[in-house]
């Protein structure tokens, strides 16, 4: 039988041993951890970081981290650089090479090789006096003083300082190169993440069709166009500018107070001065407007003349919400 007390305390222990692990590494980030961040920083060609086993895996997570933030890099396995893929290694690229031990037997043969080709070589590891160690140009101290795995093996707590020496080193390129928002939008236009920073209004106005009556159409044809356009909403538009907006709801609370609505026009069930947004505003902001005032579409103008109608599924559909 499963017993949850052990279960949680094991797990318990695990995430205790990380975070002090994690926490020690504050107090090794020295000069020599600056001077990587800068020499990667003036540095005209690319990182390539490469381990094996555990540390490729974060190796790439690394790798990824610092091309969505403006440093361009690549993965080179190890045991794979030894086998042919070193000419992945060009000129002026920088290699940061990640090892717990620094003393596995595909660094021991790698190293060598990249110090030939005259690229700096970074190390990520916990042995400052192993052979990486001692042939890096700069050494980032990933130490540990033991695994979570109970015996002590299986790599857990130094693969995630090495991540975390990745993280900080990613922050302090993206600090030195003033990554923005923006920027972070050109890497992620695909990303829910990127559409908040990138995606406008007029993205979405575009998507839908554009409904618009005057303040003396009748209260039938504003049916009709509700109808037709799917949006549930329609704006009342004089002079190609907004002067009312008529939803479901507006002609739900009409239907309550008249049973004839013969002879009622747009102007006599619209709300008056009606949310609106600029159609070059941001797709969030509009999320946001939504949210505040509780409406589920917003009426778009640009320029102050009605350009059309944002919907809530919109930003579903998009991912913003």
């Amino acid at each position: 039988m499963n017993n949850p007390d052990r279960i949680i305390s094991v797990a318990k222990n695990t995430i205790e041993t990380e975070s002090k692990a994690i926490a020690n590494l504050a107090h090794l980030v020295n000069e020599e951890f600056a001077g990587a961040v800068e020499y990667i920083f003036n540095s005209k060609g690319r990182v390539i970081i490469t381990g094996i086993g555990k540390s490729a895996i974060i190796a790439t997570k690394i790798v990824a981290t610092l091309n969505s933030t403006g440093t361009p890099s690549i993965f080179m396995h190890a045991a794979d650089a030894i086998h042919g893929d070193l000419g992945t290694v060009q000129e002026n690229d920088t290699v940061i090479c990640i090892s717990k031990s620094g003393n596995t037997p595909e660094i021991k043969v790698l190293v060598p090789l990249i110090k030939a080709i005259d690229n700096k070589l970074i190390a990520i590891t916990g042995n400052r006096t192993s052979f990486l160690g001692q042939q890096a140009d700069f050494v980032l101290n990933a130490f540990v003083e033991k695994e979570a795995c109970p015996n002590n093996l299986a790599p857990t707590t130094s693969t995630t300082a090495q991540l975390v020496i990745g993280d900080a080193l990613a922050m302090c390129l993206l600090d030195l190169r003033g990554f923005s928002s923006k920027d972070f939008a050109k890497f992620h236009p695909g990303g829910s993440l990127g559409k908040k920073l990138y995606l406008r209004v007029s993205n979405l106005t575009s998507l839908n069709e554009k409904p618009q009556v005057t303040p003396d159409t009748d209260v039938k044809k504003v049916i009709i166009e509700i109808s037709e356009k799917m949006l549930g909403v329609t704006a009342v538009v004089e002079n190609n500018t907004i002067v009312g907006i008529i939803t479901d709801g507006d002609l739900r609370r009409m239907l309550t107070k008249t049973n004839n609505f013969a002879g009622l026009t747009a102007k006599d069930i619209m709300t008056h001065n009606p949310k609106k947004i600029a159609n070059n505003a941001m797709a969030v902001e509009a999320m946001e407007m939504m949210d505040k005032y509780g409406i589920t579409q917003i009426l778009a103008e640009d320029k102050g003349k009605y350009s059309g109608v944002v919907h809530i599924h919109n930003l579903t559909k998009e991912g913003i919400i």
